[in-house]
């Protein structure tokens, strides 16, 4: 049984400027990609040999796919140490549930709640795994850096591990650093049969795990944007909508009526 602890990268846009202070062995030839890069810290740093993606770890209790949460409406809590970081966890839960059916609220006393924590990078389990769910907010995560987060929370993989990228996407092995490869290996998850998109939140960067500065990944299609931090893509919005059944609720979780009602397939 697979949870995923994603973290998150920075698009190009959204680069930091400064120097990242990594420590280790062997790192100086990708601090150009750290640098930028901010999810991939953990796993740089070797915290947890177990992620995979950067950000996925192993489990042997639960399976992620299709652990959707049994609520559209997600209690949350932000840690005091990230009390600083309020608008930012607010106006990324905003973003989410502006164009969907879900909400979020500060819990009180559910048992299943995703708990905002402080940490060195960003991160996420992926799917509702029980109980208090921690969801990894570094210093330089932003928004769109939380909102992939949270995506990872409510059940959503990396989009540049669908089985069907070898059409729009060339992973470029040699640029890759030692030991990184399986980042990006194919995965089996559901694409609900939607487009695959290169503007997804939930996509690498063209520079993730990069050994020397050159592209680990490349479109085969005219594309800007590729690995944007910024705002949630059309289809980022529907893939939300499907997999918690929006077409057939409205806000107050009662069934809208039939006729006017889309039907999916799951």
């Amino acid at each position: 049984m697979l949870l995923l602890f994603a973290a998150l990268v920075f698009s190009a846009g959204l680069h930091h400027g400064g120097s990242w202070p990594i420590p280790g062995k062997g790192l100086s030839p990708s601090l150009h990609s750290v640098k930028g890069d901010p999810e991939t810290l953990e796993e740089l740093m070797a915290l947890d040999h177990g992620l995979v993606e950067g950000d996925i770890i192993l489990h042997s209790e639960r399976n992620a796919a299709d652990r959707k949460w049994p609520t559209l409406d997600i209690p949350y809590v932000i840690s005091p140490g990230l009390a600083a970081r309020t608008e930012d966890i607010v106006a990324a839960l905003e973003m989410i549930s502006e164009n969907t059916c879900l909400t979020f609220h500060q819990r009180s006393n559910q048992q299943d709640y995703i708990f905002f924590r402080s940490a060195k990078g960003c991160a996420s389990y992926v799917g509702v795994i029980g109980g208090k769910q921690d969801l990894h907010v570094g210093r330089f995560c932003k928004v769109g850096n939380i909102v992939h987060e949270v995506l990872h929370a409510l059940g959503f993989y990396h989009e540049h591990t669908r089985p069907d990228r070898m059409n729009y996407i060339t992973i470029m092995s040699e640029n890759i650093m030692k030991g990184r490869e399986r980042n990006f290996q194919m995965q089996t998850g559901r694409t609900f049969q939607l487009p695959y998109d290169l503007l997804s939140i939930m996509h690498y960067g063209s520079n993730y795990f990069s050994s020397n500065g050159e592209p680990t990944i490349k479109s085969k299609v005219k594309e800007s944007g590729m690995g944007q931090r910024m705002m949630m893509s059309p289809t980022d919005v529907l893939r939300v909508r499907l997999l918690y059944k929006c077409d057939s609720y409205n806000k107050t979780g009662q069934a809208e009526q039939e006729a006017g009602a889309l039907s999916w397939q799951n």
